[in-house]
């Protein structure tokens, strides 16, 4: 059997104890779903090519080409073990590419290997 003060002090801890809403566990919260898996990897893709700068050397010989980078992601959003799976061609390039990699970060954190293709495309001069 509670006593009366032991009873009031739960009843009052209680009254004071944070709730948890829907707002707060975005789990439960339909209206705002977190990135599926698909939507994130497409993220990753899109940020590693927007940091990919284009070796001038490369730009200047005429040499473009693609190069499939491969890496894992830590919890923290950083880049690791990142590798080249397919080179382009040209060490440049494939380097450059790694290094994108490198500046996309922080990235969204996925499990497991994350396979980017990185395209360096030469423009015509307008």
């Amino acid at each position: 059997m509670t006593s009366r003060p032991a009873a009031a002090l739960t009843a009052l801890l209680l009254l004071l104890a944070p709730v948890a809403t829907a707002k707060d566990d975005p789990i439960r919260d339909a209206s705002h779903p977190r990135p599926t898996a698909r939507e994130r990897l497409s993220q990753i893709a899109r940020r590693v090519q927007a940091a990919a700068v284009y070796p001038p050397i490369a730009q200047t010989r005429g040499v473009a080409g693609e190069t499939i980078v491969v890496f894992e992601i830590a919890r923290n959003g950083a880049p690791e073990k990142v590798r080249t799976r397919q080179s382009s061609g040209s060490l440049s390039l494939d380097r450059a590419a790694e290094r994108a990699v490198a500046r996309a970060a922080p990235l969204p954190w996925v499990y497991g290997e994350v396979t980017v293709p990185v395209r360096f495309v030469l423009r015509d001069p307008d």
